[in-house]
């Protein structure tokens, strides 16, 4: 009995590290930003292709100064928030098509950026295998930001060539963006309620 609570306790003890450890790869600013763009698939996906770009940037930037510390441990996380924005980009793309919208262009621009991230990420390997013992810190990052870029890729080409068909049958749809965003709300003073007449005072009733 005492192995088993030992072992939950454990398991709570690890469960939360791990969420301790967790990061979220979008800022503050940046999640407004996809919120007010919810309804707009083009400006959704250029937001995503954009935070993406940044942190590939941002690493670059971090291994090229040589005032840098922990390199290593800061190419993994950076490479892992790549990748989790990258994959966020995907699941919107795939949620926009499935609904029939238009999205060639931004589509245009995201195998633009393909070929832009494999470069990167395959200098990236190249420049760490001079290092090999950095590179154990975060190869598998590096692996797995390659491999979704590749898959993604290709992915990415075989969507724009069926939307392209689509198109041709006047299957895709324009978004709807009359829809209020969080901002646009936030932005309207409220109304205040036109009073009640009987409510006014017990003893005066407007006519």
């Amino acid at each position: 009995m005492r192995g088993l609570v030992r072992l939950a306790c454990v398991t709570l003890l690890l469960g939360s590290v791990c969420a301790a450890q967790h990061r979220d790869p979008l800022t503050p600013q940046e999640i407004d930003q996809l919120r007010d763009a919810a309804q707009d698939p083009v400006t959704r996906l250029r937001l995503y292709l954009d935070f993406a770009r940044a942190r590939l940037t941002a690493v670059d930037t971090m291994r090229a100064d040589p005032k840098t510390t922990n390199r290593a441990q800061k190419t993994h996380d950076g490479l892992e928030d790549f990748a989790a924005l990258y994959d966020e980009l995907n699941d919107n793309l795939d949620s926009f098509i499935d609904r029939d919208y238009d999205v060639r262009k931004p589509l245009k621009a995201i195998i633009e950026a393909d070929t832009e991230f494999q470069a990167k990420l395959h200098g990236l390997q190249g420049e760490a295998r001079a290092k090999p013992e950095e590179l154990k810190e975060y190869e598998f990052a590096l692996s797995t930001a390659i491999d979704d870029v590749n898959s993604g890729s290709q992915d990415h080409r075989k969507a724009l060539d069926e939307q392209e068909e689509a198109a041709k049958k006047k299957k895709l749809k324009k978004p709807d963006l009359s829809q209020p965003t969080t901002k646009s709300l936030l932005r309207k003073e409220p109304r205040l309620p036109l009073p009640d007449s009987t409510t006014l005072g017990n003893t005066r009733v407007l006519s």
